[in-house]
């Protein structure tokens, strides 16, 4: 395992788009909401990246980085609004 530890920070603009993808509250279709997703999904991903990210290529090649910034997310909700599309390996 990994001890080295890489400092993870969320940027404003990662906020503004969790704020724009999820409201407040949890959705009619089961949407999580802002504050779910930070206590729950954010805190594994801040770890994920803390511990792996130099398991992953440089984003310049012979320079590595420092600390990682988180600056977009994109949730893919589309299971929640189609539940068919999980089981289309069914047919």
């Amino acid at each position: 395992m990994n001890e080295w530890r890489r400092t993870v920070r969320a940027t404003p603009d990662f906020f503004t788009g969790l704020d724009r993808q999820l409201g407040p509250d949890r959705g009619p279709r089961g949407e999580p909401s802002r504050g779910d997703f930070q206590a729950y999904e954010l805190l594994r991903i801040v770890e994920r990246f803390a511990t792996g990210f130099d398991d992953l290529p440089e984003w310049i090649p012979g320079r590595p980085d420092g600390a990682v910034e988180l600056v977009q997310l994109d949730i893919d909700l589309e299971w929640l609004t189609n539940p068919e599309a999980e089981t289309d390996s069914d047919s």
